[in-house]
């Protein structure tokens, strides 16, 4: 397991990082399954772990909580907040009113007294940067959170909240977590040179494309993943978005066997490469899952296998830009966009 430098915070991440999204009801798995995945990505190298409230209403958080007790001190751990919690408006958002309060509900079902980071799950655009940045700088200050980032935010969001903080004397968001795979990489254009620039670290999440880049999905076989069934229309080849993603597929497959990798090697050799990323986020359902994963753990692309990649999928390209979670507001509902 390789480890670098999380943005300018002086700690030290592993290159793979375990994302807990599937812990609990979303990803059908238990507590015996969630705490046996924990054991093995810690055994792996594995030292961050990433969770949400959101993830299964906070059942994730909850099974985090009892898979590392005991053991708390060598972990990174990471929640995040500000999407919905419950149909009442104020269970959301970025305020100072929620944030307080959720993560004391977090640091609850956790069953700890702090996090490492705490990340805006979603950027909230009801909510001044000053707010938010004040609030998260009084929370660490008291202690609660060591640093905090944003999740998904777009480039100039995340430029006008560094210059919020610089503007108000703030503490500043250090880290990033944007969706990157090779097969979404639109952040290469924009996202990955503002982080770059503001010397934040980047945790990628979904760097296997929701399970295409798994070696599950290819041509001429029945796609019969747990996303597939969860998000049928992401996987329904009839589109032409996820009829480019299966052409793509099948071309880096190619790529993949003649180095001798396999596809999950590839596309997480793929992301880490990239010189603004500090880690990506693995989220097994299962132990198997994990120890596919954690073979790709000290796998470096050579420059011929990244030429190969760039040119099956060109540098900047999102090949289901409609799937991207970090729009413009007004790129997606007509109304933002009309007087």
């Amino acid at each position: 397991m390789q480890y670098r430098t999380l943005g300018r915070t002086g700690v030290q991440v592993s290159s793979l990082a375990l994302g807990a999204m599937n812990f609990g009801s979303i990803g059908r798995t238990t507590q015996e399954e969630a705490t046996a995945i924990v054991d093995a990505a810690l055994e792996g190298g594995i030292n961050l772990i990433d969770t949400a409230d959101r993830y299964s209403g906070g059942e994730s958080e909850e099974m985090v909580g009892k898979a590392i007790a005991g053991r708390r001190e060598d972990i990174v751990l990471a929640t995040k907040a500000s999407l919905p919690m419950s149909d009442e408006p104020n269970h959301k958002g970025a305020s100072r009113r929620w944030l307080v309060t959720e993560l004391d509900n977090s640091l609850r079902r956790l069953g700890v007294d702090h996090v490492d980071l705490y990340q805006i799950h979603r950027w909230d655009p009801a909510t001044s940067d000053e707010e938010t940045l004040s609030a998260l700088t009084d929370l660490q200050r008291a202690g609660k959170i060591r640093y905090f980032g944003s999740s998904t935010f777009p480039a100039y969001r995340i430029v006008e909240a560094q210059w919020a903080a610089r503007e108000h004397h703030l503490g500043r968001y250090v880290t990033e977590q944007p969706s990157y795979s090779v097969l979404q990489r639109g952040v290469e254009s924009h996202v990955l040179p503002v982080t770059e620039r503001y010397g934040l670290g980047v945790l990628v999440w979904s760097p296997l494309a929701s399970g295409w880049l798994s070696g599950a999905v290819r041509a001429g076989r029945e796609i019969a993943t747990h996303r597939s069934a969860v998000l049928p229309e992401r996987f329904d080849t009839s589109l032409p978005a996820n009829r480019a993603r299966i052409d793509a597929v099948e071309k880096l497959a190619a790529v993949a066997d003649e180095a001798g990798l396999t596809m999950i090697q590839l596309a997480l050799g793929f992301v880490t490469a990239h010189p603004a990323v500090t880690a990506a986020l693995v989220g097994p359902r299962t132990l198997d899952h994990l120890r596919a994963q954690l073979a790709a753990a000290d796998t470096v692309l050579s420059d011929d296998v990244l030429d190969a990649i760039d040119a099956i999928v060109a540098p900047g390209t999102d090949l289901a830009a409609h799937e991207k979670s970090d729009a413009t507001p007004a790129l997606l509902d007509p109304s933002l966009r009309r007087r």
